[in-house]
Formats: structure tokens, C-alpha cells, sequence
């Protein structure tokens, strides 16, 4: 089970940094361009969402069958003091969390405003701001508080 979730979960991150980045794209381009809200754009506001969401499902699942995490469950006195053990185990998946949140705030504030600018400029600012949490919990190749490949083969 973990061996095929772990690859899913990492396969599934580049899909929601991909549409994030749309939805952000077009949400800042209709924002400053005063542009209608079309059905194309709340399909991508929904869609986008909903992949995060799909990613929530599978990073929860996976939580609770890592060694990682069940390390860090059944030792959390020592696990605070192991870097990667409390990465994973602590902030990676309480700030993934949050994230996930703010973009359904922010989706969920969007499909209820009554402008166009108003819709462009609520998804904006939110999609942006988990955006930014995203990519700052990430265990990019190169982060200084854990590392891992860029794509996991299954």
C-alpha cells in the first residue's frame, strides 16, 4: 500500500501545482484585465480545488500507513528532534493541511461573489497564498529541511 501511495501522492502534487498555477494565471489576468467570468474559469476554480483535495485524500491515507509517521506517533519525544521524522511526521502535513483549506476558502469565496472582478481578485489572492505554503512545504531535491526526488517511479 505505501510503496503505490507514496508515488501516487508525488505524481499527484505536480497536478496541483499545475493547476494552481493556471487557475492563479487566469485569475490574475481577469482580475487586471477586467474580464468576464466565464464558465471555463469556474470549472478551472473547481477543478483546481478539487485536485487538492484529491491530493488531501491521498497524503491523509498515506499518513497513516508511513513508517515515518508511525515512528513519529509512537516515539514523538524523540521524532521532534529528528529533522526528517518531524517534517514529515508534524509540518509537512500540518501545513499541507492548511493550504488545502485556504485554497477552499478561497474557492468557496469565489463561487459566491457577485462581480466577475470580485471572483477574479477573491481566487487570486487565495490561490496565491496556498500556493505559497505549498511550495514552502514541499520536500523539494533541494530544501535544506528534507529532501526528495522530484518523481517517485511505482
Amino acid at each position: 500500500m505505501y510503496s503505490t501511495l507514496l508515488p501516487l501522492h508525488s505524481l499527484v502534487r505536480w497536478m496541483v501545482l499545475i493547476s494552481l498555477l493556471f487557475a492563479i494565471y487566469r485569475s490574475y489576468n481577469g482580475w487586471f484585465s477586467n474580464k468576464e467570468f466565464l464558465g471555463f474559469d469556474n470549472m478551472v476554480r473547481h477543478w483546481t480545488a478539487t485536485i487538492a483535495h484529491i491530493q488531501l485524500v491521498i497524503g491523509l491515507w498515506l499518513y497513516f500507513v508511513s513508517p515515518i509517521t508511525d515512528y513519529f506517533m509512537n516515539n514523538p519525544q524523540e521524532a521532534v528532534h529528528l529533522r526528517e521524522i518531524r517534517f514529515f511526521g508534524m509540518e509537512h502535513s500540518l501545513m499541507m493541511f492548511i493550504a488545502i483549506v485556504v485554497i477552499t476558502i478561497g474557492s468557496v469565496k469565489a463561487k459566491r461573489k457577485s462581480t466577475d472582478t470580485e471572483k477574479f481578485k477573491t481566487m487570486a489572492i487565495w490561490f496565491t497564498a496556498g500556493l505559497l505554503i505549498i511550495l514552502s512545504s514541499i520536500p523539494w531535491q533541494f530544501s535544506p529541511l528534507t529532501s526528495r526526488p522530484y518523481f517517485r517511479a511505482f
